[in-house]
């Protein structure tokens, strides 16, 4: 599994200032209508019901909330990365400023833990993430993300 099929152009977003979590996930959900056809409702839903089992902030700056969703046929994500930082809640107390949400079928086991190990994988590169801390232009932000063909999930 690549990132290449887990989000597109449509799915990759900035944003200056979002003050809660809660906000965070409706920005997420409405990427995810526009960019998958993913019922932004439902969407909220499930990130915070996922989000109440624990933070899904995973520490340097980065969450990675998740949820499993009817109606989606595979994997899909949604990368945002956030100019001012969020107070996430993350293991450790960081604020947030790379946000990659997955969205997974419910049957779909395998499959998300290998989006999610992915992503996590990814995001743990310090020197990716600088070059996504440092771009503005969502092109660029999606081209960072894609261009990494030595990262694959297990």
């Amino acid at each position: 599994m690549e990132l290449a099929a887990l989000v597109n152009p449509q799915a990759v977003r900035l944003f200056g200032t979002i003050k809660s979590k809660k906000r965070l996930f409706q920005e997420i959900a409405d990427i995810a209508a526009a960019a998958w056809g993913i019922d932004p409702a439902q969407a909220v839903d499930a990130l915070q019901e996922r989000e109440s089992l624990g933070s899904t902030g995973v520490g340097q700056g980065v969450a990675l909330p998740h949820a499993r969703i009817d109606g989606v046929e595979r994997v899909r994500g949604v990368f945002v990365r956030l100019e001012n930082t969020l107070d996430y809640g993350s293991v450790d107390r960081a604020p947030v400023d790379l946000v990659f949400a997955l969205f997974a079928p419910h049957e779909a086991g395998v499959e998300h833990l290998k989006a999610l190990a992915l992503v996590s994988r990814m995001l743990r590169d310090n020197s990716l993430c600088a070059k996504l801390r440092a771009n503005s232009e969502t092109d660029k932000l999606f081209a960072i993300l894609t261009a990494h063909p030595d990262i694959k999930a297990a």
